[in-house]
């Protein structure tokens, strides 16, 4: 198939070269992008693995200081302390860009002192355990959600990606070599036939 608009002429064939070579050089772009998200994208999930297992790992540690904490203070009183303790507002989100790509992460501008939210004296250590173990768990779920959500991004743009790669290496490059081979093919044999008419007005 060839080219659109590629009558053949020499001066639509130095255009047609340019654009295949830009269209080339448009692939490669396309292919690096892709090989940085995709490295990225592995990074990512083996993050997520990692905080995956320390989630688990906290919630369980917690879990069991808050059962041991009820049986030593009470549930009500346990209530009543989880009541006191403020809404979790420390984390906040700013984007980053992967190849273009706007990406959210998780930052603290300045990471405070873990601090226990009730008096102590009247609690014991089961509850400063569990408090603490949750407050991680938090963060750490927090953190993996995002990852999640940089994951899903980063996958869809890979995707996108791949598309416009396909289609440059399966449509666009081809069908250029094409119609750049045709007008070479027709020019030269334009010239062919000029060459024949000239020797045949001179005899």
């Amino acid at each position: 198939m060839i080219f659109d608009q590629t009558i053949p002429t020499k001066g639509n064939l130095i255009a047609l070269k340019q654009q295949y070579q830009l269209s080339q050089e448009g692939h490669d772009l396309l292919e690096k992008k892709r090989n940085i998200i995709m490295k990225e994208l592995v990074d990512l999930i083996e993050q997520a693995k990692e905080i995956q297992e320390k989630i688990l790992t906290t919630l369980a540690r917690a879990y069991e200081s808050l059962q041991l904490a009820n049986l030593d203070l009470g549930i009500e009183n346990i209530e009543e302390y989880a009541n006191g303790i403020p809404e979790y507002d420390e984390l906040k989100i700013r984007f980053k860009s992967v190849m273009g790509v706007e990406v959210p992460e998780l930052f603290r501008q300045e990471k405070p002192k873990l601090e226990i939210p009730y008096e102590i004296y009247r609690t014991d250590a089961a509850l400063d355990e569990a408090y603490i173990s949750f407050e991680t768990a938090l963060e750490l779920i927090t953190e993996a959600s995002m990852i999640e959500n940089k994951v899903y991004k980063l996958a869809y743009e890979v995707q996108k990606t791949k598309k416009r790669v396909s289609a440059l290496e399966n449509i666009v490059i081809p069908k250029m070599k094409e119609s750049i081979k045709f007008i070479q093919d027709t020019l030269e044999e334009t010239e062919r036939e000029e060459f024949f008419k000239l020797k045949k007005l001179k005899k």
